[in-house]
């Protein structure tokens, strides 16, 4: 008796388990997540953590459709959107280490620049990173990096 009891609780137990599966759905974990870019801080905030931290969450709603990314060295590097939200959705959990300072040069009600600068040990990434009201959120448009 003490057996079917226990065979009988476990049955239960995988039952709801597997409709509580089955409730949320095959795509449910797979949903993008949606972040709260209503402020330029805010926005500017989210891009140093996709940046510097490794978080994925929001990465296409951060950039606005014509983000270009350029980078100044010996040649010149040029980004498109879809190239930079696609190699850091491959930096997804990757924390870089160093540390990170933000400064706000120009701010408005439309757009924002800041320069976000990045000390490693060896060397020093600065980033001149625009922004811009699209509606009611704030996107990335434009990000320059200079490496000295």
């Amino acid at each position: 008796m003490n057996s079917l009891v226990k065979t009988l609780a476990a049955t239960a137990l995988i039952a709801v388990s597997t409709f509580a599966m089955a409730a949320e759905g095959p795509g449910a974990k797979s949903a993008k997540a949606t972040v709260n870019l209503s402020t330029a801080d805010l926005a500017l905030d989210h891009y140093v953590a996709v940046t510097t931290e490794g978080e994925s969450a929001g990465v296409e709603q951060l950039f606005a459709e014509d983000f270009n990314q350029k980078i100044q060295a010996s040649n010149t590097l040029s980004h498109s959107r879809s190239e930079v939200v696609k190699s850091l959705k491959k930096q997804k959990g990757e924390k870089l280490n160093c540390t990170v300072s933000t400064d706000i040069i120009e701010e408005s009600a439309d757009y924002m620049i800041a320069k976000v600068i990045l000390k490693f040990e060896d060397f020093t990434k600065t980033d001149l990173v625009t922004l811009v009201r699209e509606g009611n959120d704030w996107k990335v448009s434009g990000s320059v990096n200079a490496y000295r």
